[in-house]
């Protein structure tokens, strides 16, 4: 009889996961079960959903694991998360967040696991199983176990996100061997502070909205941003090892937002971003050359929220001194599970027993009842289709969006093909459509291309021949870009391109495949199918209802094309 593990992220952007020693069987983030963006608190629907991947009673799980000592699991709201930043302008705001948080935790380095094993127990699990791991050591598990190509090899491996169990930063080595921590940052010293904070005083929602920063960036007139660069810098640099990040000031970085935002009064707002940005790409860059330097290793691994900066990303990939590079995906908190997962794997199978990320397809797949009962309840003109990829690609050559629910569900923040939106990415105004039909995505904001891996040279700069599976970075598009401007960020001409293997989705592969012969442009866009400030589409039920309530005319729902006309 199997043994199963159960591993669980409560807090920011809740999850678990579901699996056995050999593979993982089922992962999903509470948000996709409650309908709540990033939910935050304790994964109940999650954990119920594993179970029930699982075949499993709660008390049958033998290996409960978390990806952290210290837990926040009491629920936060977006308005909640709104609130406690605003809250820091107030006097006792200040103080709860400046005095009293920090000395809680540092004197309980357990802080929310009583709450956690209380809710367990409470669900039919055994509490005494649960085992708790460091949160860094999380990321860089996830990071190392889940994208490492070669068991013999050592690897680079880099985490950086606003902080967690007293660090926000960390140097390691990873192989064969084992780890070896080679430098840590406090969690007061923090550049994902730092990006949030600017996040929240630019009017956005802070742990959620950073992307949008990233995305307004390249606008930038550069003169403007190196001088906001320069505010930065007052603020944060490395320290003397140039292997951990420094504050400047007394303050933490955390506590800082306020004098910082002094500085930028009368600053113009693309000006800030694209200063924050490229002040975050210089850091992270000095930083990964003085750990390839210190350590000799050429081959960088990364995880961690921080790392969600695809442009950042690019900048080190393409760094001399960079043999290999790849971000695990979707690596904020909600990935912890994974490397909670391979570590307890490791510890008690071996370093070589631990599966790797074959996919990032561990959700759930449409139950063929639910699109029947769908199907009636909408009562819009459908059939089953002969040929799937050929009429997709057709609709798509014709210049019409087409949404795509089918096969297991994506993990994480990325659609990557089992539940998007498609279109021609050689239509430039395909994006005003999409975004009247059911995005409504800021005006800046970029699409993004899915492309044949072996054909991708046609389009990026990939030199480096680096993976790109889960659209973790950007390149440089090649002089064709307008045969995917749609899909190209129309300031600096990147791209946040996923490279597809027909191992990792055939059904997909496909219809590019088809889209090419038809066109001959091996390349759709590809965005996420949900509506605008809602979680990815799940099941068949909620694909509907996206479909119903957003201007979109066609969707391949399962074995069917769904249509409004």
């Amino acid at each position: 009889m199997k043994d199963y593990i159960l591993a669980i992220h409560a807090g920011h952007n809740a999850s678990a996961l579901i699996g056995t020693a050999e593979e993982i069987l089922y992962a999903v983030q509470e948000e996709r079960l409650t309908g709540e963006k990033n939910y935050w608190g304790f994964p109940a629907k999650s954990i119920q959903a594993c179970l029930e991947r699982a075949g499993k009673q709660a008390h049958e799980i033998r290996h409960i694991v978390f990806g952290a000592h210290q837990l926040v699991t009491r629920y936060h709201s977006r308005e909640d998360v709104i609130r406690s930043y605003s809250r820091q302008d107030t006097l006792s705001g200040a103080v709860r967040q400046r005095f009293i948080v920090p000395f809680v935790l540092k004197l309980n380095k357990k802080f929310g696991q009583k709450e956690v094993l209380e809710q367990l127990k409470a669900m039919g699990f055994d509490p005494s199983v649960a085992i708790f791991f460091d949160h860094h050591g999380s990321h860089a598990a996830a990071a190392y176990f889940g994208l490492r190509k070669d068991l013999k090899e050592k690897y680079l491996v880099l985490t950086c996100d606003g902080s967690g169990d007293d660090l926000c930063a960390s140097v390691r080595v990873m192989g064969p061997e084992g780890e070896n921590v080679v430098a840590t940052t406090q969690w007061n010293n923090s550049l994902g502070a730092l990006y949030s904070w600017t996040t929240f005083r630019m009017g956005f929602i802070p742990l959620e909205h950073e992307y949008k920063l990233m995305g307004m960036a390249p606008y930038s007139a550069p003169a403007y941003s190196e001088e906001i660069k320069s505010v930065y810098s007052s603020f944060l640099d490395l320290d003397q090892s140039g292997l951990s990040f420094e504050r400047k000031g007394i303050s933490r970085i955390s506590d800082v937002s306020k004098e910082l935002f002094n500085k930028l009064n009368g600053k113009r707002f693309d000006a800030i971003c694209g200063g924050l940005q490229i002040f975050t790409e210089d850091l992270l860059i000095r930083w990964t050359r003085n750990a390839i330097k210190k350590t000799g290793i050429r081959k960088v691994l990364v995880a961690g929220g921080v790392f969600m900066n695809v442009k950042a990303n690019k900048l080190i990939s393409e760094l001399p001194e960079v043999d290999y590079f790849e971000a695990f995906p979707s690596c904020g908190d909600e990935t912890l599970i994974f490397g909670a997962y391979y570590q307890f794997v490791a510890e008690n199978f071996g370093l070589h027993h631990v599966p790797g990320l074959a996919h990032f397809y561990t959700g759930d797949d449409l139950d063929p009842d639910e699109i029947e009962a769908s199907l009636k309840q909408y009562k819009y003109p459908c059939r089953k289709m002969e040929n799937p990829s050929e009429e997709v690609a057709d609709l798509l050559l014709k210049g019409h969006p087409v949404a795509r629910c089918k096969g297991p569900m994506e993990f994480g923040a990325r659609a990557l093909g089992n539940r998007s939106i498609l279109a021609d990415p050689a239509n430039l105004d395909v994006v005003r459509v999409i975004n009247q039909m059911v995005k409504k995505r800021d005006f800046w904001m970029p699409f993004a291309p899915m492309m044949k891996k072996e054909s991708s040279h046609r389009y990026i700069h990939n030199d480096k021949k680096l993976d790109s599976p889960y659209m973790m970075m950007t390149f440089d598009t090649r002089e064709n870009f307008k045969d995917l401007i749609a899909a190209v960020h129309n300031a600096d001409l990147t791209c946040r391109a996923q490279l597809l293997t027909r191992t990792e989705n055939g059904a997909m592969y496909d219809i590019i495949d088809a889209f090419e012969r038809k066109s001959g442009k091996g390349v759709v866009l590809n965005t996420s199918f949900n509506l605008h400030g809602f979680p990815i589409a799940r099941t068949a039920k909620e694909a509907m209802h996206i479909f119903h309530n957003s201007g979109l005319e066609y969707m391949e729902l399962g074995p069917y094309l769904i249509s409004k006309s």
